[in-house]
C-alpha cells in the first residue's frame, strides 16, 4: 500500500513539475513548442491526432483544454487563439495551422459523432412514424427483393432474423440506431448482406451441444445479431476505443457514415 502511494506521489510530482520543466527546456533548445514538435515529427493520422489531443487536454491553460470541445464553426478562431497563446507566427509556420485544424476537426468531430449516435440510440422506433416504417420496409426489400411482404405484421419477419411478427419490439435496446445500421448494411453492400442472411439460415454454420450432450446444428438470427453488433460498436465508440480507427480513416471529422461502415 505504501509503495503504491509512493509511486503515485512520484508520478504526480513528475506530471505536475518535472514534465513541465522538461517541456520548457526542450522548447528552449529546439525553439518549438510541444504542438509544433508533434505536428512536424509525427505523420498525419491517429498517432498525431491522439498526441495533439493529449497535449491540449494536459495543458495548464484553460483555453487549450477547452479547444477540444469547441463548435466546428469555431475551429479556425480556436487555431488563431492557440497560435497567439503559443506565440507562433502563422506566416512563418503556415503548415502548423493546417495540421492543427485537421486534428481538431477529428477530435471535435468524434465528440459530435458520439452525440449523434446517442440521439439515434435514444429515439424509439415508432410505428406511427412514416419515415420509420419506410426504413423498415426498405430493409425487407433490400434483403428479400424477390419475396414481397404480405403484411406489415407478419411471421415473414422471422425470415430475416426478427423474433416476432412485429420487428419494432426488437429495437428497444438500440432504438433507431439498430435499424439505421441494418438498412445501411443492406443498401451499402447488398450482395454481402444477402449472403450473410443466407448463411444465417444454414444450420451447418454453427454447432452447439443439446441437453443430451450431443452436437446439433442451429441457426443465428440475422437482425438480432445485427442489433447486438450495433450495441458493441456503440460501446466501443463511447469508450474511445474507436478513436484510433476513425482518426486514421477520416481525414477530417468522422461522421455517422464512418460509424455505419465500421458496423458493416
Amino acid at each position: 500500500f505504501f509503495f503504491r502511494m509512493f509511486v503515485q506521489v512520484c508520478l504526480y510530482f513528475y506530471c505536475k513539475c518535472l514534465w513541465r520543466c522538461l517541456k520548457f527546456v526542450v522548447r528552449k533548445l529546439t525553439g518549438r513548442c510541444e504542438l509544433q514538435r508533434i505536428c512536424y515529427n509525427t505523420k498525419p493520422g491517429a498517432a498525431r491526432t491522439m498526441k495533439i489531443e493529449a497535449s491540449l487536454k494536459g495543458s495548464k491553460s484553460k483555453r487549450l483544454q477547452t479547444s477540444v470541445s469547441v463548435h466546428p464553426d469555431a475551429i479556425e478562431k480556436t487555431i488563431d487563439d492557440i497560435m497567439e497563446l503559443k506565440r507562433i507566427n502563422p506566416d512563418i509556420n503556415p503548415q502548423l495551422g493546417v495540421s492543427l485544424q485537421a486534428c481538431l476537426l477529428q477530435i471535435v468531430g468524434y465528440r459530435n459523432l458520439i452525440a449523434e449516435v446517442e440521439k439515434l440510440r435514444r429515439e424509439p422506433y415508432d410505428s406511427e412514424n412514416p419515415q420509420h416504417e419506410e426504413m423498415l420496409l426498405k430493409l425487407w426489400k433490400c434483403l428479400k427483393p424477390n419475396s414481397p411482404l404480405k403484411a406489415r405484421i407478419s411471421k415473414q419477419w422471422c425470415e430475416i432474423g426478427f423474433q416476432g411478427d412485429d420487428p419494432k419490439t426488437d429495437f428497444r435496446g438500440m432504438g433507431l440506431l439498430g435499424l439505421y445500421n441494418l438498412v445501411y448494411f443492406a443498401e451499402w453492400d447488398t450482395e454481402v448482406a444477402q449472403q450473410v442472411l443466407c448463411d444465417s439460415l444454414q444450420p451447418k454454420y454453427r454447432q452447439t451441444l443439446n441437453k443430451c450432450g450431443c452436437f446439433c446444428s442451429s441457426r443465428y438470427s440475422f437482425a438480432i445479431v445485427g442489433i447486438n453488433i450495433t450495441d458493441l460498436a456503440y460501446n466501443l465508440l463511447v469508450s474511445g476505443a474507436l478513436k484510433t480507427h476513425f482518426y486514421n480513416v477520416a481525414p477530417e471529422a468522422p461522421t455517422l457514415t464512418h460509424f455505419q461502415q465500421t458496423f458493416c
